[in-house]
C-alpha cells in the first residue's frame, strides 16, 4: 500500500499530462489558434516528468524533490486544462479579454525576440534602481540609527515622502527629469530606498546597547562600531528591507516603464494592451512573476550565505 501510494505521487503530473494532451488533441475546438506549439510542450513535458518519475526510483535527491512538488504541480496542470476547456474548447469567456493557454504558449513561441529584448530592458533598469535604493538607504538607515541629530531632521522626510506611492510621483517625474529612462531610475530607487531606510534603522536601533560599551571599553573607534557592530548587527533587518524593497521595485518597474521608455515588460504590456492583443500581455505577466520569483530566490541565496545562522529559518 505504501508503495502504491508513493508510485501514484511520483507519476501524478505524468497521468495529469496523459489526460491534458487526450483532452487537447481529441476535444474540438471552438476557437481558432495554431496548437501544434502547445501539442509539442505537452509531449515534451509529459516525457521529462516520466523520465524524472523513473530515475525517482534510482536516486534519492529525485524522489524526495518530485514526491514534495510533485501534488503541487499536477493541481497546476489541471487546473490549467479546466482553464483551456473554459477557453478553448467551449469558448465561455469573451475574446480577446480571456484567451486559451494555447494562445498564450503561441505568444512565447512567436514574439520571443520582442520578450527576450523587454527582459533584457527591464532586467537593466531594475537592477540600475535597486542599487542605487540600497545605496541610499542603507547608509540613510545606518545614519538615522546611529546619529540622533541626522534622524531628527531626516525622519520627518521619511515619513512623509516614503508613504506615497513612487507610482504617485510620476507626473512629477515627466517634469523633472531629462528622459524617460532616468525618471523610471528614480522611480524604483526610491520604491526600495522607503523600507530598505525604515528597516536598517529599525535594526541598528534594536541592537543591544552593551555590545557598544563592550566595544568602547576594548579601544574601538566610532567608524568600528558602525562597521563592525551597527551593519552586521542590523544585517537580518536590512535583508527584510531588502526583500520589501524588492517586490515594490517589480510593482514600480511596470507602471515605470509605461513612462515612455522604447522596451521592457511594461512597454510590451501596453502596447499589448494597445493592440487588444491580451494574450501578449499575459505572458508577458507570466515572465514577470517568473523574473520575480527568481530574483526573490536569488536574494534569499545571498541572505542564507551571509547570515549562515539564519539559514533555513525563512524559505522561500
Amino acid at each position: 500500500m505504501q508503495t502504491f501510494k508513493k508510485q501514484f505521487v511520483l507519476w501524478a503530473p505524468v497521468l495529469a499530462l496523459i489526460i491534458t494532451l487526450g483532452i487537447h488533441i481529441e476535444m474540438p475546438n471552438k476557437q481558432l489558434v495554431n496548437s501544434s506549439y502547445y501539442t509539442m510542450l505537452i509531449s515534451f513535458l509529459t516525457f521529462v516528468f516520466a523520465v524524472w518519475a523513473i530515475g525517482a526510483n534510482f536516486k534519492q535527491n529525485w524522489c524526495k524533490k518530485l514526491s514534495y512538488y510533485s501534488l503541487y504541480i499536477t493541481v497546476v496542470i489541471l487546473l490549467t486544462l479546466i482553464y483551456e476547456i473554459i477557453t478553448l474548447k467551449e469558448a465561455l469567456l469573451p475574446l480577446p479579454f480571456f484567451p486559451s493557454p494555447v494562445k498564450i504558449f503561441e505568444a512565447y513561441v512567436t514574439d520571443w525576440a520582442v520578450l527576450l529584448k523587454s527582459v533584457a530592458y527591464s532586467m537593466r533598469l531594475l537592477v540600475l534602481g535597486y542599487f542605487i535604493g540600497l545605496m541610499l538607504g542603507i547608509p540613510s538607515g545606518l545614519m538615522m540609527g546611529w546619529y540622533e541629530k541626522f534622524g531628527y531632521w531626516m525622519n520627518p522626510v521619511v515619513r512623509i515622502i516614503g508613504p506615497i506611492p513612487a507610482t504617485a510621483w510620476i507626473p512629477v517625474i515627466l517634469v523633472a527629469f531629462p528622459t524617460s529612462f532616468s525618471g523610471s531610475v528614480f522611480l524604483i530607487a526610491l520604491a526600495v530606498w522607503f523600507p530598505v531606510t525604515v528597516m536598517t534603522c529599525s535594526g541598528v536601533c534594536n541592537i543591544n546597547k552593551s555590545y557598544f560599551e563592550i566595544a568602547r571599553t576594548l579601544g574601538a573607534d566610532e567608524r568600528y562600531q558602525l562597521l563592525k557592530i551597527a551593519l552586521p548587527g542590523a544585517a537580518p533587518t536590512i535583508f527584510v528591507g531588502m526583500f520589501m524593497g524588492l517586490g515594490g521595485a517589480f510593482v514600480t518597474l511596470i507602471a515605470a516603464e509605461m513612462l515612455g521608455v522604447k522596451a521592457g515588460l511594461g512597454w510590451y504590456i501596453n502596447w499589448a494592451q494597445g493592440w487588444a492583443e491580451y494574450y501578449k500581455l499575459y505572458a508577458a505577466l507570466g515572465i514577470s512573476a517568473f523574473m520575480c520569483s527568481g530574483c526573490t530566490s536569488l536574494l534569499f541565496t545571498v541572505r542564507d550565505r551571509i547570515l549562515g545562522w539564519q539559514k533555513g529559518t525563512v524559505k522561500w
